[in-house]
């Protein structure tokens, strides 16, 4: 059965003790010990990955634009969790956390970043436009809700294909109010395509607060004119997302057309590096952190369940760090680009 409109999805896992719940009372996903680890470890090796990555952009190795994507870990892990290969993602310039979730190794992620020939685009996309067809990671784009209608054409292939793809579309809240957005979903609904747009709604369209940049803060209801069910997700508990992320890929594949997921989340950093983020309290942002942190989350159930130990949690940060620290010395050892490079991957 469909989700309703605008309502939330149930989790497909059942279990004797009494279903826990999001904190925006929607269900979560049921992990058994290996859930929590991988969960744990994909989110932290994000987490790490980016703290590095705006310690190499303080540091003048990376140039051009950096958008970081801590605080917002747990939609693109449990997302991911929830899919199966051949599914393609697409996203904006926030964008390196779905690179790894993916599966694309930090090695060619960080080379990319620093405009290194072991980059995922040789060096010459940089953060915001990388890609890997192997990976069926279809970038990374500049251009603000550009990836909604090409992740739509995505969907489109597989409709026209006849194989059981999903495309996975992510935007912010910003982008949301973009009119090639609803151009989009229009023709979704018509072809019934099988895509997820996710609306990543971390509260902050660069600098300004949704509640002042939106007449419908509800993002879920956003295809509401267009027939497009919509549930909206605790985005910071990563069981959450995969709950809701099973039910969606599901509605997808029986053929009922496109849905929505709109992830409440958060981002602690600035919208880019070059923003100080001075429209919101450092209160804000502590309340957040010590009180929804999706990694600590994770590890609090952990270690509560007697899954993991504190010594076996440093230990698997240990490991994520080793993974990261390899990566920058790869990336700033790697040679940049030749001239010829220029000429290359351009249509005339």
């Amino acid at each position: 059965m469909a989700p309703r409109k605008n309502a939330t999805v149930s989790s497909r896992k059942t279990s004797a003790k009494p279903a826990a719940k999001a904190s925006n009372g929607g269900p979560v996903a049921d992990f058994d010990r290996d859930e929590e680890l991988k969960a744990y470890r994909e989110m932290l090796l994000i987490r790490r990955f980016e703290e590095k990555a705006g310690q190499l952009y303080g540091m003048g190795f990376i140039g051009g634009f950096c958008h970081l994507y801590i605080g917002q870990e747990a939609v693109v892990v449990g997302m991911q969790m929830a899919q199966k290969d051949g599914d393609q993602v697409i996203t904006a310039y926030r964008d390196h956390g779905h690179m790894l979730a993916t599966g694309m190794t930090a090695r060619g992620v960080m080379a990319e970043l620093t405009g290194r020939v072991d980059g995922y685009s040789r060096g010459k996309g940089g953060s915001m436009h990388m890609f890997s067809k192997e990976k069926h990671f279809y970038g990374g784009h500049g251009i603000v809700g550009a990836q909604v209608s090409l992740g739509t054409g995505l969907a489109f292939a597989n409709k026209y294909r006849g194989n059981d793809s999903v495309s996975i579309a992510y935007f912010g809240d910003g982008a949301a109010n973009q009119g090639q957005v609803y151009e989009s979903f229009n023709m979704a609904a018509l072809w019934k395509l099988p895509i997820i747009y996710i609306i990543e709604n971390n509260r902050y369209a660069m600098g300004t607060s949704t509640a002042r940049a939106t007449a419908q803060s509800n993002y879920s209801l956003r295809g509401s004119g267009f027939g497009i069910p919509g549930v909206q997700v605790d985005g910071m508990d990563v069981r959450a997302v995969k709950a809701a992320a099973d039910e969606a890929l599901e509605h997808c594949r029986s053929g009922k057309g496109p849905i929505i997921l709109e992830m409440l989340t958060y981002r602690y950093r600035g919208h880019s590096m070059s923003d100080p983020a001075k429209y919101r309290s450092k209160e804000e942002v502590q309340k957040m952190r010590s009180e929804q942190d999706p990694i600590e989350q994770v590890k609090a159930r952990l270690i509560e369940r007697g899954w993991a130990s504190e010594d076996d949690l440093k230990a698997v940060d240990k490991d994520v760090r080793d993974i990261v620290a390899d990566s920058a010395d790869f990336a700033q050892a790697a040679p940049e680009p030749d001239v010829s490079e220029l000429y290359t991957d351009i249509l005339l």
